[in-house]
């Protein structure tokens, strides 16, 4: 334990390697072993988010390829197998591969900088949880090239589409998916272990930035439901493999008993992949509105209610399998409920703006349409909520729209704006100003040209995951499809922006941006491999 230090804040970090340090350096191997063996959690969080942003390619490719068949009615491009095919591969990449590693690379990056830890609790663990990752994806994605072609049944591999019905590679996508859970549930031993052990001296849990809490919140959401997937998946093998029938009717098994499952893994899921983007949101907001957050402590708790209220909505996805009134009633109110700590988190957002000294550099443009499209998918969740409306709203093109609103300006969105905000104390160097802008502005309008008419289309009635539609549809997916290709092309520009962020531009000092205040921004810009190697010290700044 390291001798408490006088308190003083903030507290300019000497980032210079001891000698043994210095000698370990210069022994370190290099070129590509360097990055199959570091344990050190920048090098990890880069690889995190590298590994992110090409599943994100790869998704949205596969989601292009949907797109481009609902261009028009009729049959154009592709069978409807392989759209299946398409249709579920974009979902599992996107969820599994691409939002949720880039958070965990997010975290590996910063949560040892903004607790002043040296490195994570568990370094080897790092290494391993994040090398499991490709292994679990080319496995995944090498099921398009198997006899019968890939999983076809949708990303939430409802029985028994996805045990009776589905190719013989689903065993392969099982074992994908029990690999990657593996990663998940490792990396957030990892991030409590870190948080809960390794905070600078003078740092309790309620000065930690919310970026930290809502991934220790985040991680104890995976320890707790990866699990349940396992069990899940597990029992698909069974059923495919060994004669089981836990979810086959005929055997006397359940086939809602699946959904049930599920959806208790899955809607937790959706919490995993969006409370973290509120971190990363009231760390940017502050600091472009040059004023400390409003009602710090309420978001702490807002996350916390979040978190215990994620366990008590799941079959909210399940309105129409013939749940008991009091069933549908119950899940009914804690969905509403929960909208609850989310509009604390919003109404926080703005008041924290309300006569601040606004400035719109690229992190706060991205976190602001953040809050207002996030919002937007929101209050379509709460449409979704009722009951009785959601009979009708229920697979139709509606619920695609709401998700996506919720997932790409929210979890997306955000994920873009951190790195923006992070990167000139990666590499030293600030974005591309106008660049960013461009990525920024193309990205919003495609999103909304892609998502927004989807609400229409599935109010009119138009059935999800379908590769034909009738012709009343056609006017909403031919906009739609044009949005699409115009937000897929506009990330192009973000890889250009980091690329030559990380190239050269503007020369970034140690406190990148002025209103910044947390740790992370004592050390030099770009960071040192090595940081805190001496604890600092800090005196807790009032929210």
């Amino acid at each position: 334990m390291a001798p408490k230090l006088p308190p003083h804040h903030p507290v300019q970090q000497s980032s210079t390697v001891s000698g043994a340090g210095q000698a370990a350096a210069h022994a370190a191997p290099r070129g590509l072993m360097r990055w199959l063996l570091t344990t050190n959690h920048k090098e990890i969080g880069s690889l995190y988010l590298i590994f992110s942003l090409s599943m994100f390619f790869i998704g949205g490719i596969f989601a292009l390829v949907v797109r481009a068949e609902l261009f028009q009615p009729g049959l154009q491009l592709v069978n409807p197998e392989f759209f299946n095919q398409m249709t579920t591969m974009h979902g599992l990449i996107m969820v599994f591969a691409a939002v949720m590693p880039a958070f965990t690379g997010l975290a590996n990056w910063m949560i040892p900088l903004q607790i002043g830890a040296p490195d994570m609790a568990l370094p080897r663990l790092n290494n391993f949880s994040f090398w499991l990752l490709p292994v679990a994806f080319t496995l995944l994605l090498s099921t398009l090239l198997m006899p019968g072609g890939g999983p076809n049944f949708g990303w939430t591999f409802y029985a028994p589409l996805s045990t009776t019905y589905a190719p013989p590679s689903t065993t392969f996508f099982i074992l994908s998916l029990h690999i990657a859970g593996i990663s998940s549930i490792l990396g957030a031993i990892n991030i409590i272990a870190t948080i809960l052990n390794m905070r600078a001296p003078g740092m309790r849990l309620m000065d930690m930035p919310l970026f930290c809490w809502t991934w220790l919140i985040t991680a104890f959401l995976l320890i707790a439901v990866m699990p349940v997937l396992a069990g899940v998946i597990t029992m698909m093998l069974m059923d495919i493999n060994f004669g089981t029938h836990f979810f086959n009717a005929a055997g006397g098994g359940d086939p809602v008993l699946f959904q049930h499952l599920f959806w208790f893994f899955g809607h937790p899921e959706v919490y995993i992949m969006i409370l973290p983007a509120f971190g990363i949101v009231s760390a940017i907001i502050p600091t472009f509105a040059r004023k400390p957050l409003f009602g710090y402590a309420s978001m702490v708790y807002a996350t916390a209610a979040i978190a215990i209220l994620s366990f008590l909505v799941w079959a909210h996805h399940m309105f129409v399998v013939g749940l008991p009134l009091a069933a549908e009633l119950f899940f009914m109110y804690t969905t509403m409920i929960i909208a609850v700590p989310t509009g604390v988190k919003v109404f926080n957002w703005i008041t924290t703006l309300f006569r601040g000294s606004i400035t719109f550099e690229p992190p706060m443009l991205f976190a602001l349409a953040f809050v207002v499209l996030f919002t937007i998918g929101g209050f379509s969740g709460l449409m979704l909520a009722i009951a009785p409306a959601d009979f009708q709203y229920h697979d139709t093109y509606f619920v695609v729209a709401h998700f996506h609103y919720v997932l790409v300006p929210g979890a997306v969105f955000a994920i873009m704006a951190g790195v923006y905000y992070w990167l000139p104390k990666w590499t030293g160097h600030y974005p591309n100003v106008k660049l960013a802008q461009w990525h920024f502005w193309l990205s919003v309008i495609g999103v909304n040209l892609t998502f927004f008419p989807m609400h229409f289309a599935g109010l009119a009635g138009m059935p999800r995951r379908i590769p034909d539609y009738a012709l009343q549809f056609a006017d909403f997916n031919l906009v739609s499809s044009l949005g699409a290709f115009m937000f897929g092309a506009s990330q192009l520009v973000f890889v250009a922006v980091v690329i030559l962020c990380v190239r050269g531009g503007e020369r970034a000092p140690a406190k990148a941006w002025e209103g910044a205040t947390d740790l992370e921004w004592t050390v030099p810009s770009p960071a040192p491999l090595h940081t805190f190697e001496t604890p600092p010290t800090f005196r807790p700044q009032a929210h």
